[in-house]
Order: structure tokens, then C-alpha cells, then sequence
């Protein structure tokens, strides 16, 4: 195989790795943000493929296996891969010959590749641009500005998912006791609750919640933990999964009401007794 074939092939090769590697990475991206990332990466990716080709195009082409042809084509592609590497002809060695050798040992005075030098040109422009870019227009945001402006956008969507239920913050956790809430909570109990604890509370699988005993804590942020992850020893199921944080402070709420009313039959009180005072705090 020529060394033509052998660059075309190794082209195919990396054209099909590379891009099927990040065309898998984007097709798994979900949002629009995501594809937008992917879709710069891509981008970057096939403007690193172009330049490897280019290099290994110099290193390839202008070779041969055997007699090389001396065509127009080919000494042009000598002349700009010597360029770019900045190799001298072998003729020239003498004139880049040092005076000093170690141990008949000469070395030669090789300049920096150019390909190196236009490099580091390019970090230099590049660096100017960025500085005007980010640092002088604030056309673009640093890492600090991404960063203050993504902890603002996850401080909003908290803020819109506590407005929703879908979260609370458990810290600061307080006994709702306006109607419309303590109506809600009554529903929740009657549907979910009254199986074991009768719809008034005076036990019946579970502890009567009517009295000052309570087997794990007393106060809404007790309770409401109770309720949200259950008591698996006991036979309750953690509520977590089929109720949102809001509807579960609401049951709490709720079941805070039912203190010192008087059901049916009550059940006989169980766990640690708690002052009156105390059965709504945390």
C-alpha cells in the first residue's frame, strides 16, 4: 500500500472514530443547553480533525515507497513541509555546525520549528483578543460570572418549586394553620391515613394521635418526618413517594389539630409524654 492510501485510509478511519463518538455524546444530550455544548464540541472537534490531517498530509505526501517522483506537485509539497517543520538541506550543515564539540561530538545550530513559532504567535493574539473579549467589553462571562449566574438560575427554579410543593426546606419547617391547608390535610388523612389511625385519630394499627404520647417526637418537623419516611418496623410506608413535600406538611399540620379532641374509643396512649405546650413545637 502507498503512502497516499495509507493517509486516506488513516483520514477515514479518524473522521469515522472521532465523529462517532461525539454524534453518539450529543444525540444523548436532553436539553437545549446540552445541544448547544455539543454542537461547539463538534465544531472544535472537526477543526482539530483538519489540522492532524494537514500535519500528517506533510509527513505522508512528498514520500514514496521506492523511486520518488521529482513532479512539480511534489517539490512544492517538500518545499512547504520544510518550511513548516524548518528543516535545512544536508548541504547546509556545515554552515550551522557550532564551533565547540564534545567528544568529536558536534552539534548543530537549529533554530525553533517555524510551526512552533506561529504557535506561539497565535497564543499571543488570541490571548489579546480574549483579554478585550472578557476582561475590557464584557462581551463574554468569565468563570465567575458563570458560575454567579447559574447559582442565581438554581435559587429561582428553588424558588418555583417551593411555590409548587415539589420542595421545602425542612430547616425551617413551620405548622400551617390557615383553612384552606388544614381542609387539604383533612383529605390527605381520611384517604391515606385513617385506615390505621381511624378518620379521628384515636388509633387503631397505628398510635392514637389524639393524646400527648408520641412514640417519635412531637412537633410539626417530627411528625412530618414520620410521615415522609415512614416507620418500616411498624408496617407504615414512607409517604414521600406518593405525596409532595407540601401535602405531607399539610397532613402534619392537620394532625396536630387533633390533639386533646376526644374520638371514639380511643386507643391507650403510647411513647413519651409531652407537655401540651410542647406537642406543636419542633
Amino acid at each position: 500500500m502507498s503512502f497516499k492510501n495509507k493517509f486516506l485510509s488513516l483520514s477515514k478511519s479518524l473522521i469515522i472514530i472521532l465523529f462517532a463518538v461525539f454524534y453518539q455524546n450529543a444525540f444523548a444530550q436532553s436539553t437545549d443547553a446540552d445541544l448547544t455544548k455539543a454542537y461547539y464540541d463538534i465544531v472544535g472537534v472537526a477543526i482539530l480533525l483538519v489540522l492532524i490531517l494537514i500535519v500528517i498530509g506533510f509527513l505522508f505526501f512528498g514520500m514514496g515507497e521506492g523511486v520518488k517522483r521529482e513532479s512539480k506537485f511534489s517539490l512544492g509539497l517538500d518545499r512547504i513541509k520544510n518550511y513548516i517543520v524548518g528543516l535545512k538541506p544536508i548541504e547546509k550543515e556545515k554552515d550551522m555546525m557550532l564551533d565547540h564539540s564534545y567528544d568529536e561530538i558536534h552539534e548543530l545550530n537549529n533554530n525553533i520549528p517555524p510551526w512552533f513559532s506561529y504557535l506561539f504567535w497565535l497564543t499571543v493574539v488570541f490571548s489579546i483578543f480574549y483579554m478585550i473579549n472578557y476582561h475590557v467589553l464584557s462581551s463574554g462571562d468569565v468563570q465567575a460570572s458563570e458560575y454567579n449566574e447559574e447559582v442565581k438560575l438554581a435559587e429561582l427554579k428553588k424558588t418555583e418549586m417551593i411555590k409548587s410543593g415539589a420542595l421545602l426546606d425542612e430547616s425551617k419547617l413551620t405548622a400551617l394553620t390557615d383553612a384552606a391547608s388544614l381542609s387539604s390535610g383533612k383529605e390527605i388523612f381520611i384517604k391515606n391515613c385513617a385506615v390505621c389511625h381511624t378518620e379521628k385519630g384515636g388509633g387503631l394499627v397505628g398510635p392514637n394521635l389524639t393524646d400527648d404520647y408520641w412514640i417519635h417526637g412531637s412537633g410539626i418537623k417530627n411528625i412530618f418526618a414520620t410521615v415522609k419516611n415512614g416507620v418500616p418496623a411498624k408496617g407504615m410506608i414512607s409517604w414521600k413517594s406518593q405525596l409532595n413535600p407540601r401535602q405531607i406538611q399539610e397532613v402534619s399540620s392537620f394532625i396536630l389539630t387533633l390533639r386533646g379532641t376526644n374520638p371514639p374509643n380511643p386507643k391507650a396512649p403510647e411513647g413519651i409524654l409531652y407537655a401540651a405546650q410542647d406537642s406543636t413545637k419542633n
